[in-house]
């Protein structure tokens, strides 16, 4: 099977989680709108297949929409989730709980409106990131730490959880470095799937863009500490 992933070809955003996935399983994949003429060819595909917003799998003849329903269908195929239906259920289970924390991470910079500019926003970002720091974080890191693994081999969303560190690491680096230590099993997930060599590889390629400030994971230094 060639895969054709439709997303932004400027930022890694929730593309990346499916990306990270296909990389990982050395997939043959094609990252579309990153091609000549990939806008035009992602943004028909959009209005053909009616879905709601980048990114988009298309399979043979299957079109998918929504990160969490595109990795529920690559996770057999890459060999990322087990074919039993139970455990498959709890992945997609967590990987919806991921995508609750990604639109978290993303409301810090842009509280009111994502078609506000963030200096329009400054003063409820603020207020925002202070609650996120001190609350909302401690709370996913915790129950990711205290999560049952829902299969003992590798699986997608080992990799997800991965690209939240590093995100996190970019976006908090002092919230993270003051709290990160209490989680020794995230640490560890991290840390080993970092060693994975096809990914390992792809973190070293031009193929990763760069975390940046129009992704989802944004460096604002007055947003990661009190001032």
């Amino acid at each position: 099977m060639k895969y054709e992933l439709f997303y932004w070809p400027e930022i890694q955003g929730r593309g990346e989680f499916v990306r990270l996935a296909l990389e990982d399983a050395g997939a043959d994949y094609v990252d579309v709108a990153r091609e000549p003429g990939g806008m035009q060819r992602m943004q028909a595909l959009l209005a053909a297949h009616k879905g709601f917003a980048p990114p988009l799998l298309r399979a043979g003849r299957l079109v998918l929409a929504q990160t969490a329903s595109i990795l529920h269908h690559l996770g057999p195929q890459l060999q990322l989730a087990p074919t039993s239906e139970a455990p498959r259920m709890l992945l997609n289970q967590a990987q919806l709980t991921i995508a609750d924390w990604v639109t978290e991470v993303h409301d810090v910079h842009h509280p009111i409106g994502s078609s506000l500019f963030y200096e329009d926003q400054l003063a409820e970002a603020k207020r925002r990131a202070a609650l996120f720091r001190d609350e909302r974080l401690p709370k996913f890191l915790r129950h990711f730490e205290a999560a049952p693994r829902a299969t003992r081999r590798t699986s997608y969303v080992d990799l997800s959880l991965f690209q939240m560190m590093e995100g996190l690491r970019y976006a908090f680096p002092k919230a993270m470095k003051k709290q990160e230590t209490r989680y020794r099993g995230l640490l560890a997930l991290h840390d080993r799937i970092a060693r994975r060599p096809r990914l390992r590889a792809y973190l070293e390629s031009p193929r990763r863009i760069p975390f940046n400030q129009q992704g989802i994971f944004r460096h604002y230094p007055e947003l990661d500490a009190r001032q």
